[in-house]
Parts: C-alpha cells; sequence; structure tokens
C-alpha cells in the first residue's frame, strides 16, 4: 500500500502540473519511490508495535482478556478514530485516553521524520550527491 501510495501521490502531483522550479530540475527515480515506500512501511510497522505493546499491556493487567478486542480498541484509541465498540473497564479509561494522546504525538513525530527525510532525499537528488 506504501508503494501504491508513492507512486499515486507522484502521479497526482505531476497530472494535477504542481510542479514549481525547483522540482522541474530533477525527477524522482524508482530508488527514490523505493525509499520513500520503505520509510512509510518502517514507520507503519513502528506504529503497530506500539499498539500492540498498549493492547499486551491491557491483557496484562486484565483490563481485558483477549488480545484481538485489546488490539481493536488500542487501534482505536492511538489513531484518535474514537469509534470503539469495546471499552475498558472504569479504572483503566484514563490509560485509554492518554494512548490516543500519545498516539496523535507519536504520529505527528513520524509525519515530520517521514516530511524531513523525504525532503532531504529530494534535495541530495537534486544536487547529485
Amino acid at each position: 500500500m506504501a508503494l501504491v501510495h508513492a507512486v499515486g501521490v507522484v502521479a497526482i502531483t505531476n497530472a494535477l502540473g504542481f510542479k514549481d522550479r525547483t522540482l522541474r530540475l530533477h525527477r524522482v527515480d524508482l530508488s527514490a519511490l523505493a525509499l520513500s515506500a520503505s520509510m512509510a512501511l518502517g514507520l507503519f510497522a513502528l506504529h503497530m508495535i506500539e499498539i500492540s505493546l498498549f493492547a499486551a499491556f491491557y491483557v496484562l493487567v486484565g483490563a481485558m482478556t483477549h488480545f484481538e478486542p485489546a488490539l481493536y480498541f488500542s487501534t482505536s484509541a492511538y489513531t484518535t478514530l474514537g469509534t470503539i465498540e469495546t471499552s475498558l473497564p472504569d479504572q483503566w479509561r484514563v490509560v485509554g485516553a492518554i494512548e490516543g494522546l500519545i498516539g496523535f504525538l507519536l504520529i505527528g513525530w513520524s509525519t515530520g521524520v517521514f516530511f524531513a527525510d523525504m525532503n532531504k532525499l529530494l534535495r541530495e537528488q537534486e544536487s547529485g550527491e
């Protein structure tokens, strides 16, 4: 999906003519697309590990009895989806809300890292490094 997204973003950008002078100086090659897709997949995997750790925590402390509903709850909380069909016992509700804040911040952090790294990649391609 990350590769499909990377190719799709480039295609849409080109089709809509969102090119400035800097972008006209170089082309993004397949290695850059592969690197950006790999970065996106790596960040996705990192978030899945973090979500799974929260889910395991909920099971270990007895807030939930099975991993699958805990994973569903954790994914919904972490991504701030907000449509959670299962809920935590009252004494663990604050932890679920804090997970939402943590997920929001970590996703934002990943977005910043992704943007900075991709910007660096484009600058390096432009300068021929």
